[in-house]
This record gives C-alpha cells, structure tokens and sequence, in this order.
C-alpha cells in the first residue's frame, strides 16, 4: 500500500476529522443517519501561509471549524477535512474553568 503524506499550500489546512457520537446523553444509540456532523477536529498538516499573513494555528492543535467547512478526504482511512484556515473558528485549548 502506497503512503501519502499530504503538504497544503498556501493558507489551507488538513484536520483529522473528530468521531461523530454514537450514543446520547442518556445512552440512547444514535443511527448513522441521525449523527451530528463532527465541527472539531486537529490539525495533521499546515501550508506555509501568504506573504504578509503567518499561520495562526500549528500541526496538533485541535481546532472548531463551521459545519459545512471544507472538502472531505479519506486517506490511508482517515477522514479529514482539508478546508482555508479563515473556516476555522478556534482552537480548544485546556482549561480548568467548568462551563455550563
């Protein structure tokens, strides 16, 4: 099997696309057709960014982007977005705060 290793250009980004739930709060199994499309993931591979305009996020942050953001890959298995950085609207980042 061939291996790949993906290099975006300019301002765009590849994620790893997080897992979708199988089951609900209450533990009820969520059917294929019912999941919510996953707005999370982490990045796996960055381009080089625009002249006058650095990228923000790096290769393992774990980042939001909009539901509808970007192009779906699978490759070597994986499901992952490739979409521009500006799709994305935050990286998570550890906190000790509870919210709710």
């Amino acid at each position: 099997m061939r291996k790949y290793k993906i290099q975006p250009l300019s301002d765009w980004v590849f994620i790893k696309v997080d897992i979708a739930e199988e089951k609900s709060g209450e533990g009820i199994i969520i059917p294929d057709t019912a999941k919510e499309k996953p707005q999370k993931g982490i990045i796996l591979a960055i381009g080089k960014g625009k002249k006058d305009d650095p990228m923000t996020v790096k290769v393992g942050d774990t980042v939001l982007y909009g539901k509808y953001s970007g192009t779906e890959i699978t490759i070597e298995g994986i499901n992952a977005l490739i979409m521009k950085e500006s799709d994305i609207f935050g990286i998570i980042q550890p906190t000790t705060l509870e919210l709710t």
